[in-house]
């Protein structure tokens, strides 16, 4: 059994460092780096570095695909490719040595209805030896917006259970249709509830409300608060703070705390686990730079210092 990961809109992701921006000016670029990204893409690479085998299904298309599709081979994940006539996404991030982050991210390619179709077949192919659902990330225009609703409809009918990280109307559309864990931050938790969520209290009110309304586990990432993990249902709530740490990069932090958490659970663990190694390795992602794993004894060191209350 492998988590399968679906990445509907990945990118090829491109970092250029500058001294400093400067606005209506030329602005050097000093070096150029390019790595596989996007959302579910993170996940998978963090999973198959946590220990899992993660099927990845994805459509790609164009020269950007071509490179992506490369880079996933040398990484050894296990991937489903649906060929697309429009090219894969490439998100920019600025990133200045004066400090701070520009982060340009294009809506990426039109999927044709086909394109769609072959999407849902390799869904449905590669559900029967699924452990676990990941669904990550925006939704590629020319696909319906409750994509995602249907996409969990038929894991919950294949007894799979589905880990979702969404935002805006493609998370509203999927609350209804189940999903086991949401795994929202607080600005997209804020955004589902229609209010923002400027305490503690207000955050935790709408964790339980989402709770409510798909029956499941809702998951949010404080940042370097740490994380939340409710049930409104079970009546369970369990909160970790993140250990103190000077952030390097923040970019793919939550995926890597979403890919701990769906590693844990496929293995077994009970939710304090889930949020412990969720907390503790979205903190170690925070210590890298963008697009890098870690090596050495930062996961170690991360998880000695995070405890679930």
């Amino acid at each position: 059994m492998r988590p399968l990961v679906v990445a509907l809109n990945p990118s090829v992701d491109v970092e250029w460092r500058v001294a400093r921006v400067r606005w209506e000016e030329k602005n050097e670029v000093l070096a150029e780096r390019r790595w596989a990204g996007g959302k579910g893409i993170n996940v998978a690479r963090w999973l198959r570095h946590l220990g899992a085998r993660p099927q990845l299904l994805l459509p790609l298309g164009g020269a950007t695909g071509r490179e992506m599709a490369g880079w996933l081979r040398a990484e050894k994940i296990f991937t489903t490719i649906i060929p697309l006539r429009e090219a894969t996404r490439a998100n920019i991030i600025v990133s200045s040595a004066e400090g701070g982050q520009l982060r340009f991210n294009p809506a990426g390619p039109k999927l044709a209805a086909r394109e769609w179709r072959s999407v849902l077949a390799g869904n449905k192919t590669a559900l029967p030896g699924a452990s676990v659902q990941v669904l990550s990330g925006s939704l590629p225009r020319g696909v319906p917006v409750a994509a995602y609703a249907g996409l969990i409809g038929r894991a919950r009918r294949a007894g799979v259970k589905t880990l979702l990280d969404c935002d805006g109307p493609a998370l509203a559309a999927a609350v209804g249709a189940g999903p086991f864990l949401v795994k929202p931050n607080v600005d997209e938790l804020a955004r589902w509830r229609g209010r923002t969520l400027a305490s503690v209290t207000a955050v935790r009110a709408a964790a339980h409300a989402l709770s409510k309304a798909t029956g499941g586990w809702v998951l949010v990432s404080l940042g370097a608060r740490g994380g939340l993990l409710v049930h409104a249902r079970e009546g369970r709530e369990l909160r970790a703070p993140a250990p103190r740490v000077s952030p390097v990069n923040t970019v793919g932090a939550g995926d890597a705390l979403l890919a701990a958490v769906a590693r844990r659970m496929e293995q077994g663990e009970p939710p304090e686990e889930w949020l412990r190694w969720g907390v503790a390795v979205g903190t170690a992602a925070t210590q890298l730079t963008a697009g890098q794993l870690p090596v050495g004894r930062l996961l170690e060191r991360m998880l000695a210092a995070v405890s679930v209350r």
